[in-house]
């Protein structure tokens, strides 16, 4: 409570995470903006090693004293840090890192690479730049974009070390350079063909709009699909025994709560996948509680117009 309000004076634009007022939707939508108005060529996208789990503690405690000099909350900041971590009957006390699920770890990740990635960027990078660029930052997960290929590989030769600097490392598996260029509206001549790239759980590429434009799109990243699918699967196989008016219950209440975020303009093919899979698992579900083989769909079907699975429906419309 007192530290947010001094933080929030200083915190960037493009930084979304865990800060008041902002939420994954809006950093998506500026994500999108910014792919125009900057004409980007090129995504980076960077992956952090275990950022949570690697945080310098004496570094930590380093940057937040340059703004506050309160011997009391300093104190307090370092007891955070080194709270004991409580798994499975046992008691671990990292010496790096912030604690998961401490009140406090938001705030302070926030603060770390508010220093180590946000002003840096704005203070060294741009200014470096011959073409226009843009980030945008969701705790530890972050795109930068780039107009010219050049501004990106002096990026890429300067980002690792000035991660390291800080204790951080990059996920060199997971990081990859996008051409993200866009595709000319009418056909003819490019750069390339653009690629896709993942950030906050969407695969993003361009597609046509309804009037013909080339717009950047989205679609529920491949992964989380599986993930999502996954769990479905797995909480049908522990909860066979239910009537199938509880089923259907459950199975709608996950299915709204996956329309919560996924349920934005643009993906509603995915949506639709999703219930499509999902009444395939529910059929196989009552197949072997009823000890039946049958192949047969269309009673299914029958079935389905009974006890419905809830519509596919967009929560998040953004103008296209």
């Amino acid at each position: 409570m007192i530290l947010e309000p001094i933080y929030e004076q200083e915190f960037l634009p493009f930084s979304f995470g865990f800060r008041p007022g902002r939420s994954p939707h809006q950093a998506l939508e500026y994500l999108r903006e910014q792919c125009f108005e900057q004409k980007v060529q090129w995504i980076l996208e960077v992956d952090l090693r275990k950022f949570f789990d690697t945080v310098d503690h004496r570094q930590m405690q380093e940057l937040v004293s340059r703004r506050v000099q309160d011997g009391v909350m300093s104190r307090l900041i370092g007891k955070w840090l080194k709270a004991g971590v409580w798994e499975k009957g046992d008691v671990s006390y990292p010496e790096e890192g912030t604690p998961q699920g401490g009140v406090i770890s938001p705030l302070l990740s926030n603060i770390y690479l508010h220093e180590v990635l946000d002003k840096w960027f704005v203070e060294s990078v741009q200014p470096a730049c011959q073409g226009r660029t843009f980030m945008v930052r969701y705790a530890d997960d972050f795109v930068m974009g780039f107009e010219r290929l050049e501004d990106v590989h002096k990026v890429q030769r300067v980002i690792a070390k000035r991660f390291a600097r800080y204790g951080l490392k990059i996920n060199t598996e997971k990081t990859r350079l996008v051409r993200f260029g866009r595709p000319p509206r009418y056909g003819g001549r490019s750069g390339g063909k653009p690629e896709t790239f993942d950030f906050l759980g969407f695969t993003h590429y361009w597609g046509k709009s309804r009037k013909g434009n080339q717009v950047v799109q989205k679609k529920t990243a491949a992964g989380r699909f599986r993930r999502t699918l996954q769990a479905i699967k797995e909480w049908g196989r522990e909860h066979l025994h239910l009537p199938m008016k509880e089923q259907q219950r459950k199975l709608n209440e996950k299915l709204r709560g996956h329309d919560g975020y996924y349920g934005v303009t643009g993906n509603i093919r995915m949506l639709s996948r999703l219930r499509y899979e999902v009444a395939k698992l529910w059929r196989s579900w009552l197949q072997r509680r009823n000890r039946s083989s049958s192949p047969n769909w269309e009673p299914f079907q029958g079935m389905l117009r009974v006890f419905s699975l809830f519509p596919a429906r967009i929560v998040h419309s953004s103008m296209q």
